[in-house]
């Protein structure tokens, strides 16, 4: 109970940044403090928190049907610019959605960790336990994407 309500508001601040819904956001973040509490598991540290979340809505990111409805409950009008930035360029939510899809999970976790939570190359590295090197590539696989699924878009 404790970890809930030292964590639990940041958590579900992130979450809701990610699925740009707050119901949703509050039931991934109780989802899984229910599965530490059901196994035992009372102290476990902020980054294996935020990495938890990261991974539990990115799965519900890439399921189509729940993405599909998440879209829908938001007017796009009202949805505006994400305040992601790739290479000096705003990315929207829906073009986020579509780009993780297209990504493999460690690439689209570094895509968050980067654009959406401002983590530093070096502090992405050590939160995955991979080089900053390898972080750099994978990047460049996500700005690659990213130029991939615009230019699809502007052919449709």
């Amino acid at each position: 109970m404790d970890l809930y309500q030292r964590h639990g508001a940041a958590l579900v601040r992130k979450a809701r940044r990610l699925l740009t819904n707050h119901a949703d956001a509050q039931d991934i973040v109780q989802a899984l403090f229910l599965e530490l509490f059901a196994t035992g598991r009372t102290e476990v540290d902020l980054p294996y928190l935020y990495r938890a979340v990261t991974h539990r809505c990115l799965s519900a990111l890439r399921d189509q049907k729940n993405r599909a409805r998440l879209l829908a409950q938001q007017d796009p009008t009202l949805r505006g610019v994400a305040r992601t930035r790739c290479d000096d360029e705003a990315l929207g939510l829906d073009l986020i959605a579509k780009v993780i899809g297209q990504l493999d999970t460690r690439a689209s976790e570094v895509l968050i960790y980067r654009y959406f939570d401002d983590v530093a190359q070096d502090e992405i590295a050590e939160l995955m336990g991979i080089s900053r090197k390898t972080v750099g590539k994978v990047l460049q696989e996500v700005r690659d994407t990213v130029a991939r699924v615009r230019r699809a878009g502007d052919e449709a």
